[in-house]
C-alpha cells in the first residue's frame, strides 16, 4: 500500500503535485508569514518608527537606529537558538507542531503591536513613549518567532514529494510567497498615509488566516519514543563546531561561506532599511514606497527566473559575480540619490539581484558540495546568513546613531557601508575555486 502510494506521487503531474491539499497548504503558510514579513518588517514597522520618533533630521537617524538595533536583536535570538531547533527537528520528527505554537506566538505579538501602539500614557523615556518600547520589544518577538517557525517549514518540505518534486514545490512556495506580498500591501487601502500602527493587526489576522490550513491539514510524522536518539541541549552547537572542522577540506565552499557573509549581510540590512530610507531620504512619500515595493518584488521575480537560465548557461559563480556588481550598481544610485527616479532604478535592481542571489548561491553550494555532506553544508550556509543578518543592521544602526547631528547625510554614509560590505563579499567570492579548479 504505501509503496503503491509512493508510486503515485513519483508520477503525479504538475497539476497534481500543486493541488495536493498537504503541498497548498504549506505553500499558503509562505503565503501567510510573507504577508508579516513584507508588512510589519519592510513596510509598516519602519515607517510607524518614522512618523512616531522622526520629527526632526536627527530624530529620523533615531528612528533608523531603532528600527536597525531590532531586527538585528531579533537575529541574533535566531542564531543563539536556531541549532537547537535542528536538534528538536531530528530527535522528535515534530516540524508542524512547532511551527503551530511558533507562529502563534508571532501572530500574538504582531497583533499586541498594535494594542501597544494604541496605548496612551505618560511615561517616556529620554523623550520615547513607553507605548514605542513595547511595540519595539513586540517586534522583536515576532520577528524572532516567525523566523524560529521556518526553520521547521522548510525542514517540512521534505515530506510532501520526491526528490525529483523538490524543485517544484519549493519554487511553489517561493511563487505563492510573492502573492502574498502583494496581497498583504492590500492593507495600506485601509491604512492610509498615516497612522501606520493601523496596519499590525489587521497584518496579524491575514497572518493567521492563511496559516490556518497548514494548521488544520499538514500532518505530523513523529519518530517513535523507542527510535528517538539521546541528545543534549548543546549538540546542535557541537553539530556546527564539527562542520567548521571538516571545512578544511573544502575550502572553496569555506571560502565562499565568508563571501556569502558580506553579501547577504548587504541584502539583510536593505530589506529592512529601505522603506524609512526612501521615505526620509530621498521623499518619497508611503503610497509612493508602496508601488515602488510592488515594482521591486516583480523585479525580484523576474530576477529569480532570469538568473535560473543564466546560471545554467554560465555556472553559477559567473552569475553570482554579475548579482554582487548590479547590488554594488543599485546601492550607489540608493546612497547618491539625489531624485526619486535614481532610487527606482535602486530598488528595480535590488529587487533583481535580490531574487538572483537566492537562486545563485544554493545553485553554488550544490556545485560544491559531495552528496554526503550537502546537508550539512547547507545547515552552516543558512547559519552563514543568520550572522550576517546581526552584524549588518547592528552597524547600519551604530552609524546612524554616531552621526545623527548630521542629518540625512547619517543614513547615505550607513547605507554605503553596504557597497564596503558587498564588494569585500565580491572580492573574497572570486577567490573561490570551483569544482573545475576555476576561480574566475
Amino acid at each position: 500500500m504505501n509503496q503503491r502510494h509512493v508510486g503515485e506521487r513519483q508520477h503525479r503531474s504538475q497539476l497534481a503535485l500543486y493541488l495536493s491539499l498537504p503541498i497548498l497548504s504549506w505553500a499558503f503558510y509562505d503565503f501567510a508569514n510573507t504577508i508579516f514579513s513584507s508588512n510589519i518588517n519592510t513596510v509598516f514597522f519602519p515607517f510607524y518608527m518614522d512618523e512616531v520618533l522622526g520629527t526632526n533630521e536627527v530624530m529620523q537617524q533615531v528612528a533608523s537606529t531603532f528600527i536597525s538595533y531590532a531586527n538585528a536583536l531579533a537575529s541574533f535570538f535566531l542564531v543563539v537558538f536556531s541549532p537547537l531547533f535542528g536538534v528538536w527537528i531530528d530527535q522528535t520528527g515534530y516540524k508542524k507542531r512547532f511551527i503551530v505554537w511558533f507562529a502563534s506566538i508571532s501572530i500574538l505579538f504582531t497583533f499586541m503591536m498594535g494594542v501597544f501602539a494604541n496605548l496612551e500614557t505618560t511615561t517616556n523615556y529620554s523623550g520615547v513613549p513607553l507605548s514605542l518600547f513595547l511595540v519595539v520589544a513586540s517586534f522583536v518577538i515576532a520577528k524572532f518567532f516567525f523566523n524560529s517557525s521556518l526553520v521547521f517549514y522548510d525542514s517540512m518540505m521534505g515530506d510532501l514529494g520526491t526528490k525529483e518534486e523538490m524543485p517544484l514545490i519549493s519554487g511553489y512556495g517561493v511563487a505563492i510567497g510573492y502573492l502574498g506580498t502583494i496581497f498583504g500591501l492590500l492593507v495600506y487601502l485601509y491604512v492610509g498615509n498615516s497612522d501606520f500602527h493601523r496596519a499590525f493587526i489587521p497584518t496579524a489576522i491575514l497572518y493567521l488566516l492563511f496559516s490556518l490550513p497548514l494548521f488544520f491539514i499538514n500532518k505530523d510524522t513523529p519518530i517513535p519514543k523507542e527510535q528517538r536518539k539521546t541528545t543534549k541541549f548543546f549538540d546542535g552547537y557541537k553539530e556546527i563546531l564539527r562542520t567548521f572542522k571538516d571545512m578544511k577540506q573544502y575550502k572553496a565552499i569555506f571560502t565562499f561561506m565568508i563571501a556569502y557573509f558580506f553579501l547577504n549581510d548587504a541584502i539583510a540590512t536593505t530589506i529592512a532599511m529601505m522603506a524609512v530610507y526612501a521615505t526620509t531620504i530621498v521623499g518619497f512619500s508611503s503610497g509612493q514606497f508602496i508601488i515602488l515595493y510592488l515594482v521591486s518584488t516583480v523585479s525580484t521575480i523576474i530576477g529569480s527566473l532570469a538568473f535560473g537560465y543564466i546560471t545554467k548557461a554560465i555556472g553559477a559563480k559567473r552569475a553570482i559575480t554579475i548579482v554582487a556588481l548590479l547590488m554594488i550598481i543599485a546601492l550607489t544610485f540608493a546612497v547618491f540619490a539625489t531624485e526619486q527616479w535614481m532610487f527606482w532604478i535602486a530598488g528595480s535592481m535590488f529587487g533583481i539581484s535580490l531574487g538572483s542571489m537566492w537562486v545563485t548561491s544554493r545553485t553554488f553550494i550544490i556545485e560544491l558540495s559531495p552528496d554526503e555532506k550537502r546537508g550539512q553544508f547547507f545547515g552552516l550556509f543558512a547559519f552563514s546568513g543568520k550572522v550576517s543578518s546581526i552584524i549588518g543592521p547592528a552597524v547600519y544602526g551604530t552609524v546612524t546613531l554616531w552621526m545623527k547631528d548630521y542629518g540625512t547625510l547619517a543614513s547615505r554614509v550607513a547605507l554605503s557601508t553596504l557597497i564596503l560590505m558587498t564588494v569585500i563579499g565580491l572580492f573574497v567570492h572570486l577567490k573561490v575555486h570551483d569544482n573545475n579548479g576555476n576561480s574566475k
